[in-house]
């Protein structure tokens, strides 16, 4: 118990409050006691901060068209067989094309691999591209050192991998990107 004051009347002093009594009680009635504000104490508790804030957040006022999540048309889910067939065969055809593109463009880093159903690019020291399937979701996730991370849908319609919140096409935004890191344009259609 002698060990315990001097550490309960630092904290004291720390929040500005009077050093607690010595033990007598127990372990709970002393914790409800330091945490309960005491009639000696100043106005200013240590946790006023706390009521000052709302934590309560209220609708956003968005603009009409703002850029949000397109919402999910649940009729159009895929399959569990359809997805891992329509992921697959773009993964494996991408992983295929950036092995062409890694031929074409010449620098130190540049690797592809693929293992364990993730797809990685290495471009050296310009970043690395991940990119997995998330069965689950349905999704096909990929981290960029550009755009950082997306979850793409598949698309009916476009009969492509779609990120809902920006409207980006997985393919053309890899083309885009690794042209703009490597200087040289690549087609991944």
């Amino acid at each position: 118990m002698a060990s315990r004051l001097p550490l309960l009347r630092r904290i004291s002093k720390l929040l500005k409050a009077p050093p607690p009594a010595p033990l007598r009680s127990s372990r709970r009635s002393l914790a409800l006691r330091f945490l309960r504000p005491q009639a000696s104490t100043p106005d200013v508790s240590p946790w006023s901060f706390a009521s000052a804030r709302s934590f309560c957040s209220g609708p956003l006022n968005l603009p009409q068209d703002s850029q949000g999540p397109a919402p999910i048309d649940y009729r159009s889910v895929l399959s569990e067989d359809e997805f891992h067939g329509l992921a697959n065969s773009t993964i494996h055809d991408l992983q295929e094309k950036l092995e062409e593109y890694g031929d074409v463009v010449e620098f130190d880093g540049f690797d592809v691999d693929y293992g364990n159903e993730v797809l990685t690019l290495k471009l050296g020291a310009l970043g690395t591209y991940v990119m997995n399937k998330q069965t689950p979701n349905r999704q096909i996730w990929l981290s960029s050192p550009i755009s950082g991370p997306s979850r793409f849908d598949w698309d009916h319609n476009a009969q492509a991998w779609v990120y809902r919140r920006t409207k980006a096409n997985l393919l053309k935004l890899l083309e885009s990107e690794l042209e703009q890191l490597c200087g040289k344009p690549v087609n991944l259609s």
